[in-house]
């Protein structure tokens, strides 16, 4: 049987076409040329529609993937814009792609496609999630934190603090070089606890250890030199960040399962940044849809150092006779046993 149904390709074709599109970043049109000189017609249409298809297929594992996710104690996310095809405008637009990445617990990377960056997209995707969240200063995410019955506790970023203060040194560079040096002490605390490979009972105790005496005199420092720098100055804007995300900066040294910084969700949307510069955009906002579910397969496989093809092209065999109920042996994490037993 195949995995479209009354359809050509086979569950090999469809896996090398995806991975190849939302993996290496070949676009369907280079892909479309590859197959010619090798001797094969196969057009870009057909494959976009083969896509879409495949998408809906695992779509019921995408969602058990989904709750997996949003079952983490402690989320990540993030988000980058993309282009987006619209037939009534005479450019394309700019959607978004949202990242959610689980905690070690659940290690899969979720996207999420929206339209726009408007806050009702992330606010709907985690609208059963409950616990520390992990993200940049976005407003979007403001209305989630102030609602006591969500449960959705604010984790800041210490590297986007440290950019800041990073992309100030033009204009000041004594005060931004006191400040990196601080953030570099904390990030030494981190490193220190990953060399240990502590657990995060013993990298919270380093941490009230060492982290807060640092984090201690980086905020006595910033309340005495901000009535000292011009507010609206690189450095003054560096300060009122770091400042006024204080508390949420501070969540890290709160629970030893909490990380310093956002960077493993924006670590995931590398792959969506490269893959941009080849396809530069998606052909429609189902396009867009395609794209979250598939890639959150291969970049959960990369995150596992399982091959994403293999994965797949198994996944693809299999899953319209799998049963319902035993779904969660297709998850990637739980694939390799289930394979190995199939």
């Amino acid at each position: 049987m195949q995995p479209i149904d009354k359809g050509l390709p086979g569950p090999g074709l469809l896996a090398h076409v995806a991975v190849s599109k939302y993996g290496d970043h070949l676009p369907l049109h280079r892909q479309e040329g590859i197959f010619r000189r090798q001797g094969v017609e196969l057009s870009r249409k057909t494959m976009c529609g083969w896509m879409a298809q495949a998408a809906e297929l695992v779509i019921p594992l995408f969602e058990l993937m989904k709750r997996q996710v949003l079952d983490s104690r402690a989320m990540q996310t993030d988000d980058t814009p993309v282009g987006v095809l619209d037939p009534t405008l005479p450019r394309a637009r700019l959607g978004r792609i949202w990242t959610y990445v689980g905690d070690r617990d659940h290690p899969y990377t979720v996207y999420d496609y929206t339209p726009n960056r408007k806050r009702d997209g992330p606010d709907a995707f985690m609208k059963d999630f409950s616990g520390y969240l992990q993200a940049d200063a976005y407003s979007g995410y403001d209305e989630l934190y102030r609602d006591a019955k969500r449960g959705i506790v604010e984790v800041a970023c210490w590297a986007h603090a440290r950019r800041k203060f990073w992309e100030a040194q033009s204009s000041d560079l004594m005060r931004s070089t006191v400040m990196l040096a601080y953030i570099r002490l904390l990030y030494d605390v981190e490193r220190e606890a990953r060399e240990m490979k502590l657990d995060g009972e013993k990298r919270l105790a380093l941490r009230q250890v060492k982290s807060v005496p640092i984090l201690e005199d980086i905020e006595k420092y910033l309340r005495r030199e901000q009535p000292n720098v011009l507010p609206k100055s690189p450095e003054g804007q560096a300060i009122a960040y770091a400042l006024s995300n204080w508390k949420a900066l501070l969540r890290y040294c709160e629970d030893g399962e909490l990380e310093i910084d956002n960077n493993g969700a924006e670590r995931s949307l590398r792959g969506i940044a490269i893959g941009r510069k080849n396809w530069m955009f998606y052909g429609s906002d189902e396009g867009g849809r395609t794209a979250a579910v598939l890639t959150s397969f291969i970049a959960t496989c990369k995150g596992l150092r399982m091959d994403p093809f293999t994965y797949l092209r198994d996944v693809f065999a299999r899953i319209s006779a799998h049963p319902e109920n035993q779904l969660s042996e297709l998850l990637p994490d739980k694939w390799t046993a289930a394979a190995a037993a199939h």
